[in-house]
């Protein structure tokens, strides 16, 4: 069961990406998580994408993709993954592709959370973050119990830059430019599967069900 989640930035592929973990058994693997875990261990690979992020300079695919073949090598992965955030671009995709099919495998499904750019702006932008613990909250999806006030700690929400409209805009932007292509890349290959975003998490959760079934 190998996985790759697709979906613009805030249509909830974390939150359901958890949800797969939990079920199934299988771990998520983020390109971030390998970048600090092989420079921690002094890898060769590791070195290489540190000589290129202390340079200030983009990781190349093709290191970025070695990365992640190595980390689906883990006995962890043995029964399947989730990738989520990797493959951002046509070349990864093409190179992953490329990499799965020498060990003999490739992906099982492509599994994209779609919702529109005003859904996205709207959900993001009532997101509240406490400042003192780091908990998540939502004006209308799970409000606190008294508004602005963490039900934890007690400290008090903010809304993080990041979920501000104009920086979502942003980011959907270059969403839109350099990610969205993939999913004509694995409509082709007849993997795709699109659900809709919309339906909240359990909806969402449900339809993944049935597509794994």
């Amino acid at each position: 069961m190998k996985i790759v989640m697709l979906g613009a930035p805030g249509a909830g592929k974390g939150t359901h990406a958890k949800g797969i973990v939990k079920k199934y058994g299988i771990p998520t693997i983020s390109t971030g998580d390998i970048f600090r875990q092989n420079i921690k261990d002094g890898t060769e690979l590791g070195k290489k994408a540190k000589s290129y992020m202390d340079a200030g300079d983009l990781v190349p695919d093709e290191l970025v993709c070695d990365l992640v073949v190595d980390r689906l090598q883990k006995e962890d992965c043995a029964k399947g993954y989730i990738l989520d955030g990797f493959p951002r671009t046509i070349p990864q995709a093409e190179a992953l592709t490329e990499a799965l099919k020498k060990q003999g495998t490739a992906i099982d499904y492509a599994l994209d959370i779609e919702m529109t750019d005003e859904a996205i702006i709207e959900r993001m932008g009532g997101r509240r973050v406490c400042a003192k613990c780091g908990a998540t909250f939502h004006a209308v999806n799970i409000p606190p119990k008294v508004e602005g006030v963490c039900d934890n700690c007690g400290g008090e929400l903010e809304l993080r830059d990041d979920d501000k409209p104009e920086t979502v805009k942003k980011r959907l932007d270059v969403y839109h430019e350099q990610t969205a292509p993939l999913i004509e890349y694995y409509k082709k290959q007849g993997i795709l599967h699109e659900i809709d975003g919309t339906l909240g998490i359990e909806g969402v959760a449900k339809a993944i069900d049935e597509i794994m079934g």
